[in-house]
């Protein structure tokens, strides 16, 4: 972690190599000052069979690729997406749904779940899909770990 930008009270790029369950590895690499990048969200995740990445740039488009054919190229809206995918569609195929219907997502999930729970009823389990109290404490302590890590000289440290 350190801090490019003079003034600033936090870090402003941050490199880190992560090790989840199972042996999980992965590298987070999270940056203010990334030249001309606009708040780029990016995120890949490559496995045994296949890979997937997504960008924030184009957010309505998957793509899962393997090394049996082709690469698979997924939208939001189609048809043949799954019933969870198009729960969270809010708007038709071929108009840019991103950051800000994410975020309509988000509260109208909870503000149903809320909902079904003042009635006594149990919520859909595709409402369920916000984040809790319980991830914000995870999240706190993930930025707290790496935090520590960094002060130790990028020493590994538990979760």
């Amino acid at each position: 972690m350190t801090t490019f930008v003079p003034g600033r009270r936090l870090d402003d790029d941050a490199n880190m190599l992560v090790r989840w369950q199972q042996d999980v590895k992965g590298v987070l690499y999270v940056s203010q000052i990334s030249t001309g990048e606009e708040n780029d969200l990016r995120i890949r995740v490559y496995g045994r069979r296949a890979s997937l990445e997504w960008q924030h740039r184009d957010p309505d488009t998957l793509i899962v690729r393997s090394n049996t054919g082709p690469a698979n190229v997924y939208r939001r809206g189609a048809p043949y997406l799954s019933p969870v995918a198009a729960h969270f569609s809010r708007l038709p195929a071929g108009h840019p749904e991103a950051f800000i219907e994410a975020f309509a997502n988000i509260y109208r999930s909870a503000a149903r779940a809320v909902a079904a729970k003042a009635a006594a009823r149990e919520p859909d389990p595709m409402d369920l899909d916000f984040p809790t109290v319980e991830d914000g404490a995870v999240g706190v302590r993930f930025i707290h770990r790496a935090v520590e890590s960094a002060r130790a000289g990028a020493m590994w440290v538990k979760f």
